[in-house]
């Protein structure tokens, strides 16, 4: 007992300074932005890992590293699940512990040349098939995915049209990778090492400058409607109501609510769809609201409505649902987690999958809220023929904190995934737009209240990611069931 005591005793700094660096690629993300910051921020982290006395304890490190970034990017959800958030946190970590184990034994000294190239490829491999186990939509989805800290960034950002988001992590931990082996290596092997990390961060900028420009196409002017932060769902609708009725004159093309916008079901309440139809036509714009209310036939759903001067033009039902806020996975298991957190009474009904709305002659691919992050929603719409993505969310219970500006962040991605452009509309703020190459054409922070006019150009194009879908995952996992084969054989030879 007392061996195991003085062993913990060692252990106890390394995981303290693991924990630490594990949070300074949150400042990447909104709120602070600090893109810059991701290309070597995880290079701390690193060499914390590559220090463990062994590679199980580099993997424990590795875990509380990551757990220490989840707590301090997603601290606003301490809220509504309080202590909970710090098991959260470590269960997420948990899935970086063979990134941890990895990255130790490829990093350990001797660090020989042939480690060094297998860590350049199976440390961001490990990394990204973590990213994509956390994306389960159970666990939280894909939510900082450390690709996405280059949502204000077009130029970097680039690579996520070859490969996703995925790509764009992949590149940012092989620079990180990189860093790590040029601090322990010494004389001219570093060059070579050198090498591999300008090509990797220049990948991106080499795709934003070669690859072809969305083709052109007209524009057209959304606008976004952000009403606030208002409790009562029928004062919610007429602020929203209000605010739209300003744009009479403006001859916008579309008009944008913010998710649970009307909190009453339009077939039961045709009198408030007439009264939407009507501000359609004095607008002389259709208008896409969202709607959070129990169906005719039982079961509370949250769609999207297209409303024309002539009623209701078409419909989406959210598809992904936030865990824990919208449902509760295993309910019959864990439904007395409701009793101590804010999490939903009743589960929240899905729809039937993406769908493509038609304004006109405007092809709309509507999403909402937490589907903002999910890149096969995205990539799907734009397959269906999609010509804008549109996303609707409401963080009125996180007002001011930084998930509004990380959720508002994420079209970005998308757009660059999909080559589409995207707008996203807060109820409550923060609303954002962008082109199809991510370049942002409007930002509206959460104390803003009113609406916003943006002309979006249209212009397009069919992306690698959009044709392949999530190749680099895929390919991370064959590299790393590759390196396990060989290390097993090699086992069974010796």
């Amino acid at each position: 007992m007392a061996l195991r005591s003085v062993a913990g005793r060692r252990r106890l700094p390394g995981w303290t300074a693991a924990s630490v660096f594990g949070t300074l690629p949150a400042l990447a993300f909104p709120g602070p932005s600090w893109w810059w910051l991701a290309w070597f921020g995880v290079v701390p982290l690193l060499l914390v890992v590559r220090a463990a006395a062994t590679s199980w304890d580099g993997a424990v490190r590795a875990c509380l590293g990551v757990g220490g970034f989840v707590l301090i990017n997603q601290y606003w959800l301490a809220g509504g699940s309080g202590p909970m958030l710090v098991l959260l946190a470590l269960g997420l970590g948990a899935l970086w512990l063979p990134w941890g184990w990895i990255a130790h034994r490829l990093l350990a000294a001797p660090l020989t040349a042939g480690r060094t190239a297998a860590a350049l490829v199976m440390v961001p491999s490990a990394w990204v098939v973590a990213e994509a186990a956390r994306s389960w939509p159970s666990l939280g989805g894909p939510w900082a995915l450390l690709g996405a800290s280059q949502w204000n960034q077009p130029v970097t950002l680039a690579s996520a049209s070859l490969g996703g988001v995925w790509l764009t992590s992949f590149l940012v931990v092989a620079v990180n990778t990189a860093i790590v082996v040029m601090v322990a290596q010494r004389g001219t092997a570093r060059l070579g090492t050198l090498g591999c990390a300008v090509a990797c961060a220049a990948l991106g900028p080499l795709c934003y400058l070669l690859a072809p420009a969305p083709g052109t196409g007209s524009t057209v002017r959304v606008a976004l409607v952000q009403a606030g932060d208002i409790d009562d769902a029928t004062a919610r609708q007429a602020a929203s109501e209000a605010i739209t009725a300003t744009l009479a004159g403006q001859r916008p093309d579309l008009v944008v609510w913010g998710e649970s916008s009307v909190g009453q079901d339009l077939t039961e309440h045709p009198e408030v769809l007439a009264r939407l139809a009507e501000l359609s036509r004095r607008v002389g714009a259709d208008l896409l609201v969202n709607v959070d209310a129990a169906a005719p036939g039982g079961g509370i759903f949250k769609s999207s409505v297209l409303i024309g001067e002539g009623g209701v033009l078409g419909s989406y039902r959210k598809t992904r649902l936030v865990p824990f806020g919208e449902y509760v996975p295993l309910r019959p298991l864990v439904g007395w987690l409701t009793r101590y957190s804010k999490a939903a009474a009743e589960d929240r009904k899905r729809g039937a999958g993406p769908v493509v709305l038609h304004s006109g002659a405007l092809a709309i691919g509507p999403l909402i809220s937490y589907e903002t992050t999910f890149s096969d929603l995205a990539r799907r719409e734009a397959q269906l023929g999609a010509e804008l993505l549109v996303y609707q969310s409401s963080t009125s219970t996180f007002q001011g904190s930084w998930a509004q500006p990380q959720l508002a962040a994420q079209p970005a991605v998308r757009a660059v995934e999909a080559g589409r452009p995207a707008v996203h509309t807060g109820l409550s703020g923060d609303s954002s737009a962008f082109d199809a190459r991510g370049r942002r054409l409007a930002w509206c922070p959460s104390d803003f209240r009113g609406v916003t006019v943006i002309s979006v150009p249209l212009g397009s194009t069919t992306t690698l990611y959009q044709r392949l879908g999530d190749w680099v995952p895929l390919t991370a996992l064959l590299v790393l069931i590759g390196a396990a084969t060989l290390r097993w054989r090699d086992k069974l030879r010796r």
